[in-house]
């Protein structure tokens, strides 16, 4: 387990075509216990050029496990027991902008949670906290992967609100439309409670979205072929390991908690008072919340 003053680790949360750098040793596949139940898959732990990284494939390899039966709790949870302090998410997203073409990469800052059948929190009856989610991604780690992004040659936009649906279905285009009045650029089903759970285990959070089509609002959507589809995610899927190649090294820099105040989101978060609080409940949040809960 870790927290902000440990040594950084980057955690990788994203799909299996990530996790084939060129450079990473010490590679290992590792089951990661969580009280909070079964990971989506063993972890690829690894170094590159001496920066500890993590790799979860989000929806287990071979991609088993659909969005809204991804254990995001244990997810999580697990990476904090692996020592990660800061995630970054890549994840493919359909796009609602004109000028947010196929291949284009968003570094996420804001989302529009849609989701409704998923367990949002770590907290419960017995244990309540509420942490502020105003800034849901960390600006410090989005600014090193913006840099890193530019150092790829990797058309990054930074800034950008994502809409995250239940799914597994796509949008409808009355929805779709719908998401473009509120001003949405790219939409998901997997970046949410993802974001949420991270703040409330105090890591730092980036998410990269990658377009890999428009969605049904476009007029030439129904022309789209799985061919040019699948083109696009193989090409996202080399982007995105020269950006972690990128970011790695950045991340190393790091010798203090967060200023962005990752690390100590539950400093006032935890409502509940001590003598009233459920062992059980605590004792399975030892990882997430173990920093404030001593």
């Amino acid at each position: 387990m870790a927290d902000g003053h440990s040594t950084p680790v980057l955690g990788i949360i994203g799909g299996s075509g990530v996790y084939d750098i060129d450079g990473l040793t010490n590679k290992e596949w590792r089951r990661i216990e969580s009280p909070f139940g079964p990971t989506s898959d063993e972890f690829l732990f690894g170094e590159l050029d001496g920066q500890k990284l993590v790799f979860l494939p989000r929806h287990g390899r071979g991609h088993r496990i659909p969005p809204s039966e991804l254990n995001f709790r244990a997810n999580i949870d697990a990476m904090k027991r692996a020592g990660v302090t800061e995630i970054l998410s890549v994840s493919a997203v359909g796009s609602l902008k004109e000028e947010l073409p196929p291949g284009t990469f968003v570094i996420v800052d804001q989302f529009v949670d849609r989701t409704f059948a998923r367990t949002k929190s770590f907290f419960e009856t017995g244990l309540v906290a509420h942490v502020s989610m105003a800034h849901p991604t960390c600006s410090r780690l989005g600014d090193l992967v913006e840099v890193a992004a530019m150092e790829a040659g990797i058309v990054c936009v930074r800034g950008g609100t994502y809409l995250v649906m239940e799914g597994p279905q796509f949008s409808t285009l009355t929805e779709s439309n719908l998401y473009r009045q509120w001003g949405c650029d790219v939409i998901g089903m997997t970046n949410m409670p993802e974001a949420k759970l991270a703040r409330e285990a105090e890591m730092c959070y980036a998410s990269v979205a990658m377009v890999t089509d428009y969605d049904c609002w476009h007029p030439d959507h129904d022309a789209v072929t799985v061919d040019a589809i699948v083109k696009v995610l193989l090409g996202n899927a080399d982007r995105a390991r020269s950006l972690v190649k990128a970011v790695a090294p950045k991340v190393t820099g790091r010798n203090t908690p967060c200023a962005k105040g990752c690390h100590t989101a539950l400093d006032n978060a935890i409502i509940t008072h001590g003598e009233v609080r459920d062992p059980a409940v605590v004792g399975k949040l030892d990882a997430v919340a173990g920093r404030v809960l001593k």
